[in-house]
């Protein structure tokens, strides 16, 4: 169950202690979209997520958002905050985190993961030995592939998250 159980876990994405990733010497963060850091329905950054990802740069985290939607999606998205990105991911697979590890020039020990789903982000996280941090989704009504994993993720949460 290693493998599934992320490093930390927060109620949102306004929770995560960056003090403590810069403790751990974070420099990069991979981070998901989609019910990470808006809904999934929720096609441009709120003005919340664009303040919350300027913290992050003048704490000197460098971010390249990963995620296994489209193209469109992503790129729209993303060309509201002006950051790197990589769309289609295919999370877990760990491709697209090297991939974005070269983006943001930083190490397996200086980056971490920040997303909503174990089976994506946090075991692809895990599986290149990053830092993995598990928020809470922002939607409950989802796909209904997404709602059948969500059953078995917190079947999965209860016993990796005391």
């Amino acid at each position: 169950m290693k493998i599934l159980t992320p490093d930390f876990f927060y109620n949102s994405i306004y929770d995560v202690k960056l003090d403590e990733l810069k403790q751990l010497n974070i420099e990069g963060l991979i981070i998901d979209i989609d019910n990470t850091l808006v809904g999934w329905d929720t096609s441009l950054p709120t003005l919340a997520v664009k303040e919350w990802l300027n913290s992050l740069s003048t704490q000197d985290f460098k971010v390249c958002l990963v995620s296994n939607n489209n193209k469109k999606r992503v790129m729209h998205f993303s060309k509201e905050l002006n950051l790197p990105f990589i769309y289609q991911a295919k999370k877990p697979m760990k491709r697209n985190f090297l991939a974005a590890m070269k983006i943001l020039g930083t190490t397996k020990d200086t980056t971490a993961v920040i997303g909503d789903q174990i089976f994506t982000d946090v075991l692809g996280g895990n599986r290149l030995e990053l830092i993995t941090v598990l928020v809470k989704p922002i939607k409950s009504k989802e796909f209904w592939w997404t709602n059948l994993v969500r059953k078995i993720e917190r079947r999965v949460i209860k016993k990796v998250i005391k």
